[in-house]
C-alpha cells in the first residue's frame, strides 16, 4: 500500500515542479505592464515569445496585434 502512495505522490510534485507559470495570459499581461513602462523592447520580446509558445491562443492573436502596432509606431 505505501509503495502507489509514494509513486502518486512523486507524479504529482513532477507534474506541479514541470509547470512553468508561464501561460499566454501571464506572458501578455507582463508584456502589457512593460508596453505601460515605456520598455518597448522587452514587451516585443515577450509578445514574440508568447507567439512562439501559444501560437494558436486568442492572446497570440493579440500579442501580433501590439507587435504589429509597435513596429508600426518604431518601438
Amino acid at each position: 500500500m505505501k509503495r502507489p502512495i509514494m509513486i502518486l505522490t512523486m507524479f504529482a510534485a513532477l507534474m506541479i515542479g514541470g509547470c512553468s507559470g508561464e501561460n499566454a495570459k501571464e506572458i501578455f499581461e507582463t508584456a502589457q505592464l512593460e508596453e505601460l513602462q515605456k520598455n518597448h523592447a522587452h514587451a516585443k520580446e515577450l509578445y514574440r515569445k508568447l507567439i512562439q509558445k501559444h501560437p494558436e491562443s486568442a492572446y497570440a492573436a493579440k500579442a501580433r496585434e501590439k507587435l504589429d502596432a509597435l513596429n508600426r509606431a518604431g518601438q
